[in-house]
């Protein structure tokens, strides 16, 4: 970290990587990476969510329920790069998306999806029944007692359990290795069908199989501390939002 310090500079920040990724900067490496955090974000939690919502609130224990539940946690403990060649083989190939931001962000995505259903599930069953209990006595519907009394207290714990798994998916090398990061793309994307740069796997390039790995140390170093930074970001972000939501809706 403290190799690290003496790299971070604005325009180590803002610029385009040079002479074979040994100088400049690694702006397109940081808006890559923010795009695919981006881009699984819209795929993993409208999905992530409804699921752990439907699981919770409204299918019955039973085979169905059990075998979901396996299913979603066998999916949340397989390898990155699993997942990777799912999605080179059906996002880049089968739907013949390519390389893209597209396909890296449904990977990602996919890799999130068993995290977020999981994060969600628990959160509502964390959720006091005499809440719904008193709901529905007042004739609430069980869609009403859902989404206006069970949700928004179960809300702080899944926006930080979402947030943090932003934090996984930000530092994710394998997924997109297959499906949509490049190894030297000095500009910026036009549409989610361009490849772009990401910091995991531009660190992992110039530290193991660079042009010159000794002339790009001091990159690696910077951008392994930028990465931390970002990652730090989500869990400060979490822990702010965890609390603001919880003051909300206690004065509620």
């Amino acid at each position: 970290m403290l190799k690290g310090i003496g790299v971070i500079s604005w325009e180590f920040l803002t610029e385009m990587p040079k002479d074979g990724m040994t100088s400049g900067g690694i702006f397109p490496a940081i808006v890559g990476t923010l795009l695919l955090v981006l881009g699984s974000m819209l795929v993993a939690f409208p999905i992530g969510i409804m699921s752990g919502i439907c699981m919770s609130e409204y299918v019955k224990d039973g085979f169905i329920k059990r075998f979901v539940t396996v299913m979603t946690n066998n999916l949340a403990g397989i390898p990155s790069i699993v997942f990777g060649l799912f999605g080179m083989e059906f996002f880049v190939n089968e739907l013949k998306w390519g390389d893209s931001i597209i396909a890296g962000s449904f990977t990602l995505g996919l890799l999130a999806i068993p995290i977020v259903i999981r994060i969600t599930e628990e959160s509502l069953k964390s959720v006091s029944k005499t809440f719904r209990e008193a709901s529905m006595a007042l004739g609430a519907t069980k869609l009403q007692t859902t989404y206006k009394v069970v949700l928004p207290i179960a809300m702080p714990n899944i926006v930080t359990g979402l947030i943090l798994s932003l934090s996984r998916v930000s530092g994710e090398t394998a997924p997109i290795l297959f499906t949509v990061a490049a190894y030297f793309l000095p500009k910026l994307p036009n549409s989610i069908f361009d490849q772009v740069m990401a910091l995991p796997y531009h660190l992992y390039v110039i530290s193991t199989s660079g042009t010159n790995i000794e002339a790009s140390r001091h990159m690696a170093y910077g951008t392994a501390l930028v990465l931390i930074i970002i990652v730090l970001m989500f869990n400060l972000l979490a822990n702010w939002l965890r609390k603001y939501l919880s003051r909300k809706v206690k004065m509620n």
